[in-house]
């Protein structure tokens, strides 16, 4: 593009099924493709397709624009398999392989066009949910598109407002909404009405029903009908237009010839058949677009000789079934554009041009900027973050079967190199027991008193400790200790990093970090931060786990620490200092403390947004926060917490991630010269596998 986009996608959702989806992506693909070098196009969820098949939308874009993408590529479900994975409980497993897939073709292309589902068969009802949901948790904005036949004025804009709603509801920015198949004459009356109701920044366009683009074409009849292709399969292609039925007497019948009229008539009226085609080649009547012969009659065999000889043919094609049911069944065909059908992308392309302001919809889509990133997102981004430059990490812990569990799953993902620290035959035993079918061959186990490094490990504490008076003998009973054999591993580079606290406390976990690993320079305390992963953003809590009663430059620290922790992970820090009051509203000695380190943060570090003090509810909610503190760039959007001492933060985690359900990765321990991160002895596999991935990345940035 003529500057680098900021956002790599767009979501195309509809209201309803047929409402011509494919003109808005057929019409932005090719505005997309004259500013990017490569574009891609995926489509979260297709309609099932029978074996050797593939799904049209897909097949048509990616033909007509000739992209390099495979069909495998450009897909995560069918609606079968998605209902079966929603019947099944998977929708974390639904969405995470929708952003892997997404995430991959993001990597090679310079924008993406999403396209969502077609509301087609079972499973349809919940299909606008889905959409809303996809396309928050991909982090790109949608276009909303409406369909006006067979509505009131009042009905239409009213479904696309509650569609508006929807999606902003959940935090998806909508850049357009765009009416399609609208009376010619009523296209400015609804843009009228929409503008009405929508914010002058979202772009509203009408675009007029077409009658070409309604009509099958011959090959779609073909197709519905199971029909025999006679002759003019070369012009299968032909789209139909005005179609009628030749029962009368044939001078009557050419009279009712309209242009690019498709001539339905018994196989058995030779007369209707030969004059219908001979008016096709004559300048006095109307071009046809295709003959159906129904009863599946054959003409006879010198009628098919007379046919054979003409230059210019029409398809011709024989049915089964009467005139009349055949007809009615090509009434109901709900034409698609497909690869082979130009025509009907061509006009698709131009009526979307004509009728869409491009230039400014385009800027929008390349200068729009994601404002948070969803729980879902911000977990695949830290695999994918420690799969790229794998660490080894140290678990203490060996024995432990949750640990196991977790072992076995970043082994077989192949994430990070995992030193398990204990017995071998215990921990096989463990794993036999467990039935846990850990591949001990994948993994490195340590003995800590068998090991060739504890003579190393133990000297080396006794010389960074007899400043303490540690001597030989008391640094090899500690070193029998696993965390502190972790933590020298760790210390000496034979690991790059540690998490433990599954069977300890957090006292055991830390205490050899501190005593020999210690601090950063820049930061003079040891925090901790919570990633708290809500149901719409990723929030972080600090300090939750570790200082009880910090003072204001200890709070200061903390903040700091944590807006570092948040850069590393991807999330621009909003900082809420928080306590009971507001701005310069409360007083107290608890208040002033948090006023103090606010005032400390912003004179060390004057380019973090910093607000404080603030309460929870002003640092959250827009409208609140414009209330209480209307010139303020962090309220109502914060999304890093200091909370002023240990007993508030420790409880508010807690009661926020169960009364939520919401995930809490953490403690994540900050300050430290290297990564040693503590479990809580309640931590399910699911913690253990994400402190190890987040240990990880803390490792990559030292």
């Amino acid at each position: 593009m003529s500057k680098k986009p900021t956002n790599k996608g767009i979501y195309i959702a509809t209201t309803e099924p047929n409402i011509g989806k494919s003109i808005i992506s057929l019409g932005l693909m090719q505005s997309l493709l004259g500013k990017a070098a490569k574009v891609g196009y995926f489509r979260p969820i297709v309609d099932d397709f029978k074996p050797g098949k593939i799904d049209n939308h897909i097949n048509t874009i990616s033909t007509y624009f000739n992209l390099d993408i495979r069909f495998e590529e450009s897909y995560a479900f069918t609606r079968s398999e998605l209902i079966r994975k929603k019947n099944e409980d998977k929708d974390d497993e639904i969405i995470g392989k929708i952003i892997e897939k997404y995430k991959a073709l993001e990597t090679r292309f310079d924008f993406i066009l999403v396209e969502g589902t077609s509301f087609i068969g079972e499973g349809s009802i919940m299909e606008f949910d889905m959409n809303v949901l996809i396309a928050k948790n991909l982090g790109v904005p949608a276009i909303i598109v409406g369909g006006g036949v067979g509505k009131t004025l009042e009905e239409f804009v009213g479904s696309l407002q509650m569609a508006f709603d929807s999606f902003t509801d959940k935090g998806v920015e909508v850049i357009a909404v765009i009416a399609n198949k609208i009376q010619p004459e009523n296209l400015n009356l609804v843009t009228t009405e929409l503008g009405k109701y929508l914010p002058s920044n979202v772009i509203v366009s009408a675009i007029p029903l077409n009658s070409t683009l309604a009509n099958p074409s011959i090959k779609e009849i073909v197709d519905t009908l199971d029909a025999k292709v006679l002759f003019g399969e070369a012009f299968i292609n032909n789209q139909a237009g005005h179609f009628s039925v030749g029962a009368m007497q044939l001078p009557n019948y050419l009279n009712h010839l309209k242009d690019n009229s498709l001539v339905i008539t018994p196989g058995d009226r030779a007369d209707i058949i030969l004059g219908a085609l001979q008016a096709n080649m004559s300048d006095n009547y109307p071009t046809i677009s295709g003959i159906v012969l129904t009863g599946n009659i054959m003409p006879e065999e010198s009628i098919l000789k007379l046919i054979e000889g003409q230059t210019d043919i029409v398809p011709i094609i024989l049915v089964k079934g009467g005139t009349f049911s055949v007809t009615n069944c090509i009434g109901s065909i709900k034409s698609q554009i497909y690869a082979e059908n130009t025509e009907k992308i061509t006009t698709s392309i131009n009526e979307f041009e004509k009728h869409v302001n491009v230039d400014a919809l385009v800027e929008r889509l390349i200068t729009f900027k994601s404002k948070g990133v969803t729980p879902r997102m911000f977990q695949y981004n830290l695999f994918q973050k420690a799969k790229a430059n794998k660490k080894h990490i140290v678990l203490p812990e060996g024995m432990d079967e949750r640990i196991l569990r977790a072992t076995k799953r970043l082994v077989d993902l192949d994430v990070v190199d995992i030193t398990l620290l204990g017995d071998i035959k215990e921990i096989e035993e463990k794993i036999t027991s467990f039935d846990i079918g850990l591949d001990l061959n994948k993994v490195n186990i340590i003995n800590p008193i068998q090991s060739s490094y504890f003579e190393s490990y133990a000297e080396t504490l006794f010389e960074l400790r007899k400043h303490k008076n540690v001597n030989l003998a008391m640094a090899k009973d500690l070193m029998e200790d696993v965390s502190y054999f972790g933590t020298m591993m760790v210390y000496k580079g034979d690991a790059d990093g540690m998490v433990s606290g599954a069977a300890h406390t957090t006292q055991h976990t830390i205490l050899p970090a501190l005593q020999f690993i210690k601090t950063k320079p820049e930061a003079p305390i040891v925090s901790s931060v919570f990633f708290m992963l809500l149901d719409d953003r990723v929030s972080v809590y600090g300090d939750c786990a570790i200082n009880p009663n910090p003072t204001a430059i200890q709070l200061a620290d903390i903040a700091i620490s944590s807006a570092a922790t948040s850069l590393v992970f991807g999330i621009q820090p909003k900082i809420a200092m928080l306590s009971y009051s507001s701005g310069t509203s409360g007083v107290g000695a608890d208040v002033e403390r948090v006023r103090e380190a606010t005032a400390i943060v912003k004179q060390k570090r004057p380019d973090l947004k910093v607000e404080g003090p603030i309460q929870y509810d002003a640092a959250v909610d827009m409208n609140v926060g414009k209330l209480k503190l209307p010139d303020s760039e962090v309220a109502g959007q914060a999304n890093v917490f200091i909370f002023p001492d240990l007993n508030t933060g420790n409880n508010t985690y807690k009661a926020v991630q169960r009364e939520t359900n919401s995930l809490a990765i953490g403690p994540i321990i900050q300050g430290l010269n290297k990564p040693v991160n503590d479990l809580s002895r309640g931590c399910t596999i699911d913690d253990i596998y994400n402190t190890i991935i987040v240990t990880a990345i803390q490792a990559q940035g030292i």
